[in-house]
């Protein structure tokens, strides 16, 4: 059963719907682009974050100015006995950060990489209460800019969306992010789909979502359908690795199979009974994506 709170915003989208779809579709828009209070994590998350407290000491702490934001990238260096093989860039999902990625950064220092792990706005040690695919993609411009190019750039969920429109230059506002590679791990598809289940859960009628989507392309100076992951790796031959558990109850295992059907250039993985996080942890899926990146996105960049 939905909680009071979320009762009482579904009924006020029905009285908005009515009278003043565009006033609520901007309203729709401001709740959609809200990021999760840090000051209320889950017991979960507290203890992530605790037992992540020494691995985030061991990191160089950046921080860059993009739009109002304060955005902060985490350095890891290699393990002291690998040779640097490159540098990669991470990019977590909605309701994470840095601390969640622990054993993909782990990973990547041990096979020699120098990883840049980015706390996207509102998230993490990034300042803000506002994301968007636009403000997050315009982090990661930003992120190339200081620490770039990237031989492979990683993105779960959310940051792996972010990561193809990135690398795409969907968004207007920000240059391509130039990446040798590309990991997409459990990553949405469509922005549209996404909308459209936002609006579901909170009860945005048509023509509020209307005004919504249109406030969104104002800002992206796209369309919406433009952002579907799919397309945009259809139109980008870098070389990608897409892994997904079949399992997965946030984003659909249909989603990985639009990717898998981009090109030639996409190879499949599945971690069957891995879910939505925990395929963050696997051992399998780390040295996958480990071995993914290898020293082959050194050669694509220079090509």
């Amino acid at each position: 059963m939905a909680s009071l709170g979320w009762q009482v915003i579904r009924a006020l989208f029905g009285v908005g719907e009515r009278f003043v779809p565009g006033i609520a579709g901007r309203a729709a828009f401001e709740l959609f682009a809200r990021t999760p209070s840090p000051r209320k994590q889950t017991h979960g998350e507290r203890k992530a974050v605790s037992r992540a407290a020494k691995f985030m000491q061991s990191a160089r702490h950046h921080r860059l100015t993009v739009g109002s934001d304060c955005v902060a990238v985490h350095e890891f260096r290699p393990e002291a006995d690998a040779d640097e093989a490159g540098r990669v860039l991470v990019v977590h999902g909605w309701r994470s950060r840095t601390e969640y990625m622990k054993a993909i950064v782990e990973g990547f220092r041990a096979g020699g990489f120098r990883v840049f792990s980015i706390d996207l706005p509102g998230h993490g040690q990034s300042s803000g209460r506002r994301l968007t695919v636009m403000k997050a993609v315009e982090a990661l411009a930003t992120s190339a800019q200081w620490f770039g190019p990237f031989d492979a750039v990683a993105g779960h969920s959310f940051g792996g969306a972010v990561a193809v429109a990135a690398a795409a230059g969907t968004v207007k506002t920000a240059a391509p992010l130039a990446a040798g590679r590309l990991i997409l791990i459990a990553a949405p598809n469509s922005l549209a789909d996404i909308v459209d289940g936002f609006s579901r859960e909170v009860g945005v009628g048509p023509h509020s979502r209307q005004a919504m989507v249109a406030r969104i392309e104002r800002l992206a100076g796209r369309d919406l359908q433009d952002f579907s992951g799919a397309g945009q790796l259809a139109r980008l031959p870098i070389p990608t690795l897409v892994v997904h558990a079949p399992d997965d109850r946030e984003v659909p295992a249909d989603d990985a199979r639009d990717y898998g059907a981009a090109g030639r250039h996409v190879t499949m993985h599945w971690a069957p009974g891995l879910g939505h996080r925990r395929i963050l942890s696997n051992p399998d899926v780390v040295s996958r994506v480990v071995s993914f990146a290898g020293t082959q996105g050194r050669l694509a960049i220079a090509s």
